[in-house]
């Protein structure tokens, strides 16, 4: 799954641009401004940034000078007609391509394929390894039963793995106790639901830094558990 950094400070716009790409299958992240961009490229692993050119606290110009001093990801900026000076200062600090507002969903989209394609094919972004799931800072090898947290390995009981491992598989869905306990033990619940929090909170332990404000595994109050593939989904 290719991630995608929206950055713009008009939500309608924001919102109207996650809708379709999240309709495409890409997973995304979102900003409002140059300063909050830079914090999720240098948090998350982002293949492609929308990238507003006016924006409060730092504009899209700045942020995409700072960005490229670590990140090669292809720069889509997002321009208003009367910005074509500022769009070719953007070309020219870095920005591979623009789009005019108001735009279209299938320029949008064209644009996106074009340059994810393109830069999968110059090794920007390697391939999945088949059998291995990353979220964040999370990677689990199913072929070796490894998990590693920002590249170290921890060590996980055989329940602990099975109920992280589904998690992933299917980042942001919520699962009840009760649909845990069924998939991970492979019988009805029978009221021992309770095991599932246990185990939680022993992932917790081992895969949050402050297990009390996870970043990752956490409780939908009266529904279940997911895992979250990002911060500002």
């Amino acid at each position: 799954m290719y991630n995608i950094l929206i950055c713009d400070d008009d939500k309608d716009i924001a919102t109207t641009l996650k809708l379709y790409l999240t309709a495409e299958g890409y997973h995304i992240e979102t900003a409002s401004n140059g300063e909050e961009a830079l914090v999720v490229l240098k948090e998350q692993d982002i293949h492609l940034i929308l990238m507003d050119i006016m924006m409060p606290k730092l504009d899209g110009l700045s942020a995409t000078a700072k960005l490229r001093e670590f990140s090669n990801a292809p720069v889509l900026m997002l321009t208003a007609k009367s910005e074509d000076s500022d769009l070719i200062l953007g070309l020219n600090m870095g920005a591979d391509d623009y789009i005019t507002k108001p735009f279209h969903p299938a320029e949008v989209m064209a644009r996106v394929k074009s340059h994810l394609r393109r830069y999968a094919q110059l090794g920007g972004m390697p391939s999945p390894k088949e059998g291995t799931i990353t979220v964040g800072g999370i990677t689990l090898d199913d072929d070796k039963k490894v998990v590693t947290l920002d590249g170290e390995p921890i060590t996980l009981t055989p329940r602990e793995y099975a109920i992280l491992k589904l998690l992933m598989e299917n980042p942001n869905k919520v699962y009840s106790s009760k649909a845990l306990y069924e998939a991970v033990w492979g019988q009805a619940s029978m009221g021992t639901e309770g095991s599932v929090a246990v185990h939680i909170r022993h992932l917790r332990e081992k895969l949050e830094v402050n297990p009390s404000e996870p970043r990752y595994v956490k409780v939908v109050w009266g529904q279940g558990y997911k895992i979250e593939k990002g911060k500002s989904i």
